[in-house]
């Protein structure tokens, strides 16, 4: 198969690049061809391309790209002139240049949509009357002629459902898989402590994820504040680029005088992101809503007992394997759970122990990019 991926694949977008970078090497390695489309604006650093794909990067538009998220010509003219080349036209997201240029182009290639937590009540309210527009414009009838959309879990189910006002013909639910290899070994506990001069005898919490209200830093930044008004053992690492909530990050930090508790490291990827996961006793992410956390299965996957909303993108799974600490959307429920885990030996090691044999039973990528690849195959066989 020839397949063409259209995302913007940069390191600042989150978590799929990390999901096409994953799906791509099993696809590559079974024999297929993978493109990747990305829109890009100047300064843009492109995520890794595995052996044997390539990236296509388009220059955005503004101002126009300012309103109509990655608008691209150069983008619109790859398509026109090279989409009958592929087999399967994957769009990642909705609400963008991207996935609505393909429909625009052409009816005979078939193409799939992965909605990616874009259509959660929480995520859907940003920006709700634009969206709204855009809807009756065009975005829910492309959605409805799409030839597959893939849901990760039960909830975007329900999610596209009450958008379109009706069941999608051809859904599938596969969930975000992991290479469980990538952290099978990882480095020497201790480097990532030394490399940001974090104290052996202090306990480290990990946030990894982009700085962004939707990930509950608004919940967990009073909660450790209080958590260190009550305890002195546990500095608390804020690891991810902005994404429009570090100035207020900065602030809070500043105001409460946390600047020895809370350490900022910025963006952190391949060993140094290992080498946190090491070093960390837990990791943190209350998040309001998640498509499907990249970033948690990379944490069970390193064995590492964390604390979560339900709205990571497979909260029901984790409450019914008790493989994470699930805490409610308040500062209160987030500080209780800092106190359990820091301080209960055996229920973080419990929770360590069950999201590890979680993510090795359900979410190894081989056997989730390998369902993929056969929901595309069902596709070509209509």
């Amino acid at each position: 198969m020839r397949i063409l991926n259209i995302c913007a694949y940069t390191w600042s977008i989150g978590g799929p690049p990390k999901i096409i970078y994953d799906h791509t090497k099993v696809a590559i390695a079974r024999g297929h061809q993978v493109d990747i489309l990305s829109p890009m604006s100047p300064g843009d650093e492109i995520y890794p391309v595995p052996e044997g794909a390539r990236v296509i990067p388009c220059l955005r538009n503004p101002p126009v790209s300012n309103y109509f998220k990655e608008f691209s010509v150069e983008l619109y003219r790859y398509l026109k002139q090279h989409i009958h080349e592929y087999d399967i036209i994957h769009c990642h997201g909705i609400w963008h240049f991207g996935s609505v240029a393909p429909f625009l182009i052409d009816r005979t290639v078939p193409k799939v949509i992965t909605i990616h937590g874009l259509l959660d009540r929480w995520t859907y309210r940003v920006g709700y009357w634009k969206k709204q527009l855009m809807s009756f414009v065009l975005q829910k009838r492309l959605v409805e002629r799409a030839d597959l959309v893939q849901i990760n879990n039960t909830d975007e189910e329900q999610d596209l459902l009450r958008y379109l006002g009706h069941r999608h013909p051809n859904t599938v639910i596969i969930p975000n898989g992991i290479p469980l290899q990538d952290f099978a070994v990882l480095p020497p506990k201790g480097s990532f402590r030394q490399q940001y001069g974090i104290p052996a005898d202090k306990k480290m919490v990990l946030f990894m994820s982009r700085l962004n209200r939707k990930k509950g830093l608004d919940l967990l930044l009073p909660a450790f504040h209080r958590y260190t008004r009550d305890y002195t053992d546990a500095v608390l690492v804020l690891a991810g680029p902005d994404d429009g909530y570090q100035a207020a990050t900065n602030a809070y930090i500043a105001d409460h005088g946390l600047q020895d508790r809370i350490i900022r490291v910025g963006m952190i990827t391949g060993d140094t992101k290992k080498a946190a996961l090491a070093d960390a006793n837990i990791f943190v992410l209350p998040s309001y809503s998640e498509g499907f956390s990249m970033a948690v299965l990379e944490t069970m996957a390193a064995g590492l007992p964390a604390l979560l909303s339900d709205r990571v993108g497979f909260g029901e799974v984790i409450r019914q394997r008790k493989a994470a600490c699930l805490v409610e959307l308040n500062t209160d429920s987030v500080y209780a759970g800092l106190k359990e885990l820091l301080h209960n030996d055996a229920y973080r090691e419990q929770v360590r122990q069950n999201a590890l044999n979680l993510v090795r039973e359900q979410y190894d990528i081989e056997v989730v990019a390998g369902r993929l690849l056969d929901e595309y195959d069902k596709i070509l066989r209509r």
